[in-house]
């Protein structure tokens, strides 16, 4: 069984990753320092602890396992941090990639599979995003990832470093069958924080802006399952090992919610009203960000298919009521 170091492992979207990876017939590594991630996450393969800004601990996990490709997850997420405190954002995701893409390279391991974000094109208001959209972050959160992604680029050709990159919109949802799920400390999501205000886990969600200009006031967000992303990042890693070229691919659905639509769609799924309240906008947040691209349809083969709101909502429930972690 061939190994694939995952960076992120034990968090949200690269456990789900790890699931999908083992049932490919993958052996997912994870690599995680456990900042955000949670062991008990970690369920699909074997688990080493290390920090991206150690360079000696990634050449003793690369030589240890000699995986054939790398899944890169790990990063700080959350756009409003990295607008008070970019430097955390450049150090950790740029410095550590740097690291990981340097020891990958030594260690010939030339397969590369990268988590971006769709905060890398910034404010483009009623446009929908393709992969020709130039690119112009707002937040530090977003410039860090398209660091990253020129990063890839010249080391592809400095050292023949294919690479896979998705830019991720809204990712929602959870394992169907629970063995992993949504489970941040803190708290910034807009689904989970919902739930958590449905189940009395907080007093009330808050609406960040209501004078977005959008039908209703609310910012717009394209939202895919965890599932149909982590299913785009097999495929992906299956076609550079078909010997195919580097790609970059936008997930979404083309479909975007503003905050108060989701709010609405809940209702329906749970049966339970939603106490929120309003407040000023964040900084560093875009007024709509939507995909208008079908090249991983293309490309691929990918296309989204528990990427509707009421199955998002409801397998983020079936989790949100059943599971959590705790190491």
């Amino acid at each position: 069984m061939d190994n694939v170091l995952v960076t992120g492992g034990a968090g949200y979207i690269g456990s789900h990753a790890c699931k999908a990876l083992r049932t490919a017939g993958f052996q997912p590594v994870t690599f995680d320092n456990l900042c955000t991630g949670w062991e008990d996450a970690v369920k699909f393969g074997p688990f080493e602890k290390g920090d991206l800004l150690n360079r000696e601990r990634l050449d003793e996990v690369f030589a240890k396992y000699e995986p054939i490709a790398v899944m890169h997850f790990a990063a700080l997420s959350q756009v409003g941090e990295s607008m008070q405190e970019p430097g955390r954002y450049w150090l950790n995701n740029v410095g550590g990639s740097l690291n990981l893409i340097e020891a990958s390279v030594a260690a010939g391991c030339k397969n590369f599979v990268f988590s971006s974000t769709c905060a890398t094109y910034g404010e483009h208001d009623n446009v929908l995003l393709d992969e020709t959209i130039e690119q112009h972050p707002i937040n530090a959160y977003g410039s860090s990832k398209r660091a990253i992604e020129d990063m890839l680029k010249d080391f592809e050709g400095a050292y023949g470093l294919r690479h896979v990159i998705f830019r991720y919109f809204n990712v929602a949802g959870g394992d169907p069958e629970g063995e992993v799920g949504e489970f941040h400390r803190p708290e910034t999501h807009l689904i989970p924080l919902m739930l958590d205000a449905i189940d009395g886990k907080r007093d009330a969600l808050t609406i960040f802006g209501t004078d977005y200009d959008t039908e209703d006031g609310t910012c717009i967000r394209d939202y895919v399952h965890v599932c149909d992303l982590v299913d785009a990042h097999v495929l992906g890693l299956k076609r550079l090992l078909d010997s195919h070229d580097s790609g970059i691919y936008n997930l979404g659905t083309g479909s975007g919610f503003s905050v108060r639509e989701v709010i609405s769609q809940s209702r329906s799924v749970t049966n339970r009203e939603v106490p929120y309240n309003e407040g000023p906008r964040r900084p560093g947040d875009c007024t709509k960000l939507v995909s208008g691209s079908t090249l991983a349809e293309k490309e691929l083969g990918w296309s989204p298919k528990r990427s509707t709101m009421d199955l998002m909502i409801a397998d983020a429930w079936k989790w949100h009521q059943n599971g959590n972690y705790t190491k």
